[in-house]
């Protein structure tokens, strides 16, 4: 502890593991990004496509998936008008509210989306899953599983 500001600094260990956390969380974005590339996806696109994908009628709130994919709603605005220009949503006006806009998966959308996540799937295998000892899955859940739940919890999210 620094007596002088009072900080609990990172031990040796602490600071390793955080750094290490670090490099693996960027590279891997930047990878799977990567990877998504030949498709003409960004890593956005592909988690807009996922949350939509598993959404009752494929369809959400444009508020809900604002939240869900940690985007303001002014950038998930012009986030969805490039991925409509593209075919891969369109937006319906909700009935119950006439401020509210829906996100919805277009019939192209659903077959991007069923032809992308085999491939993003292996791209998560092989750059992540495989990559870790088969046993030490669960140790790795159990470790960031409270550092999710804290976070989630701090924004109003799931806790």
């Amino acid at each position: 502890m620094d007596t002088d500001t009072g900080t609990r600094w990172l031990s040796e260990v602490e600071q390793r593991v955080w750094r290490t956390h670090l490099d693996v969380s960027k590279l891997l974005m930047y990878q799977l990004e990567r990877d998504l590339q030949p498709f003409g996806l960004t890593m956005n696109d592909y988690e807009i496509l996922v949350n939509l994908s598993e959404s009752d009628e494929r369809r959400m709130r444009m508020s809900d998936l604002a939240a869900a994919t940690l985007q303001s709603k002014s950038r998930l605005s012009h986030q969805i008008t490039r991925m409509e220009r593209a075919g891969l949503v369109r937006r319906e006006h909700c009935d119950s509210d006439k401020r509210g806009l829906f996100a919805v998966l277009t019939d192209h959308g659903w077959e991007t989306m069923r032809q992308v996540a085999p491939h993003h799937v292996a791209s998560v295998r092989r750059h992540f899953v495989d990559l870790l000892p088969a046993d030490s899955l669960d140790g790795l859940y159990e470790a960031l599983a409270p550092v999710a739940r804290h976070l989630h919890g701090e924004r109003g999210g799931r806790a």
